[in-house]
């Protein structure tokens, strides 16, 4: 069997990323497949040996490609720079134009069966009349495509939808059945003086002083959160998650070949583990070292590379030794911190499965999380007199995110979670007059966020203590500096504008507009640590 490799699910680094070896390998895989699935390709094409590509004719343009356990089948043709993601199926008479996306886990079904009454569905004849896309689609996750539809030029299909007839060229679609949300010239505005008025204002103001934000932290050969704070390595990942959502690109400063290799080169080899600046000795799985899995990993994503090793520390553990550490954690008086464990082994998960095909023990993990999970609250750990349900909705934040979020795992006992949440966001020692962090506003919003995509149970409560903080965010904005940690209340670090409350509240007020729905008032989406979009899904 073919052991995976980054490229079979991230094809687009191939092209900058493979070696000569890599090259020889997939130049002789692809003259395989010439020979018996018709395949033609006018330029630069890859095709992952994890697909099952059975056609009888493939023609690709150039820089196309074909991810990891695509199933291709009958008569494909793609123009140039179309892609074909993880776990696509492309199958029928399908013709794509130029710069098509197909999202993963989508399918394009250019067939059909007979329904006649008189005999069994299995025997019915099979039709074809095909599917033609335009150019410059972007067809998203988990989409269905049925036979006999036409996609005009320029369209954008939203993830989820099933998609039964035409859609016109510059259509953005979505539902089931999918139905037209409005024609992508026209952008979406904002009611003047209404919320989301203010969210457009603030995005472009942040937009434009993101430059400076960023200079302002940057010493000449070092990130740091704020001037005179030492450098980190978190802080390095912040402003590439800040560049990220600001500007759509890597930070101005320094260039981006340095700061992939100064992230690169922080990994230790045997553990995988990236230890902050200046440590010394073996890095262990606990404090910033765990949250660099994260941070580290994200920016390295979203400057389009991945670690050089896998993340050992978590891959060489036994499911013995995974359960010891999982019931050796304080649930009951460090519930955050035991969750923040949990979030760094799920992204560690993740971080070897995706980019090295290396699973470990990721059932392990789930099979001891669903059932230590409490039914009458649906978190994990207690509540205790000093900070209320702080700790546990905090660690239920952490744990989830590295987990059911990242992996698309729908959470136990949502109603008795979102009873939890509200619960903590009504403590007026954390959300009352004179208080308030990034921490306990993400930790509330992005559980309420997560479990609002299960259930409904309780949305008008949660959407109300959402309009609050968001227009309070909104008022947090430092010119030249961005936002910090703590709006109000807290020390002077914590009061001081940063790259840390900076990278964080930008991800909080998406969330809080999202949940009231009004979040494409920002411009602007999040692809690091807090994206919303699952990263795989599991099982993978």
């Amino acid at each position: 069997m073919t052991e995976p490799s980054t490229f079979d699910f991230c094809p687009w680094l191939f092209w900058d990323h493979a070696t000569e070896e890599d090259r020889q390998a997939q130049e002789s895989y692809l003259a395989g497949l010439r020979d018996r699935t018709g395949l033609e390709t006018a330029g630069k094409a890859f095709i992952s040996p994890l697909a099952a590509v059975h056609t009888d004719r493939l023609r690709m343009g150039d820089f196309c490609y074909i991810a990891a356990h695509a199933y291709v089948t009958d008569d494909i043709a793609m123009g140039d720079d179309c892609t074909v993601n993880p776990y696509a199926v492309v199958r029928g008479k399908v013709t794509l134009g130029t710069a098509v996306r197909v999202g993963a886990h989508t399918s394009l079904l250019g067939f059909n069966h007979g329904t006649a009454p008189d005999r069994p569905v299995f025997r019915q004849p099979i039709t074809s009349e095909g599917i033609r896309i335009g150019d410059d689609v972007w067809i998203g996750s988990n989409v269905v495509v049925l036979d006999g539809v036409t996609i005009g030029d320029h369209a954008v299909i939203g993830a989820g939808s099933v998609v039964t007839k035409d859609v016109p060229a510059w259509a953005m679609v979505a539902g089931n059945p999918a139905r037209p949300i409005r024609d992508r010239r026209t952008p979406r505005t904002a009611p003047a003086g209404g919320l989301e008025a203010r969210l457009t204002a603030f995005a472009g103001r942040a937009r434009e002083q993101a430059g400076e934000v960023l200079a302002r932290c940057w010493t000449g050969d070092r990130y740091v959160d704020r001037p005179g704070a030492q450098p980190t390595v978190r802080a390095w990942c912040d402003a590439v998650e800040i560049a990220d959502l600001l500007l759509g690109g890597p930070p101005p400063a320094p260039a981006r070949e340095e700061i992939v290799a100064f992230l690169r080169d922080r990994q230790d080899p045997a553990t995988g583990l990236v230890p902050e600046l200046g440590a010394s000795g073996r890095p262990e799985l606990e404090g910033v070292t765990a949250y660099h899995v994260l941070c580290a990993g994200y920016a390295l994503d979203l400057l389009g590379t991945t670690f050089r090793h896998p993340v050992r520390a978590v891959h060489d553990l036994s499911s013995k030794d995974l359960l010891a550490l999982l019931d050796g954690l304080d649930w009951e008086r460090e519930a955050w911190t035991s969750g923040s464990v949990v979030d760094s082994l799920g992204t560690a998960f993740y971080r070897n499965l995706s980019g090295f095909g290396l699973r470990g023990e990721i059932e392990t993990l789930y099979g001891w999380l669903l059932t230590r999970c409490r039914r009458t609250h649906g978190m994990w750990g207690e509540p205790d007199d000093d900070s209320g349900w702080l700790m546990v909705v905090n660690g239920y934040y952490r744990l989830t995110r590295g987990t059911f979020a990242q992996f698309g795992m729908p959470l136990p006992y949502a109603e008795r979670a979102v009873d939890t949440v509200l619960a903590q966001s009504r403590d007026p020692r954390y959300f009352g007059p004179g208080t308030g962090n990034a921490c306990n506003v993400l930790d509330v919003i992005h559980p309420l966020w997560l479990l609002g995509r299960q259930t409904s149970y309780r949305r008008a409560e949660g959407e109300a203590w959402a309009r609050t903080h968001l227009e309070r965010a909104l008022g947090g904005w430092h010119d030249g500096a961005g936002l910090s940690f703590a709006l109000s209340g807290g020390d002077g670090a914590a009061r001081t504008p940063g790259l840390q409350g900076t990278e964080m509240w930008l991800a909080i007020v998406w969330l809080l507009a999202d949940y009231l729905g009004i979040s494409d008032a920002l411009g602007y989406r999040p692809r690091g640590i807090h994206r919303p979009e699952p990263a795989v899904r599991y099982p993978a």
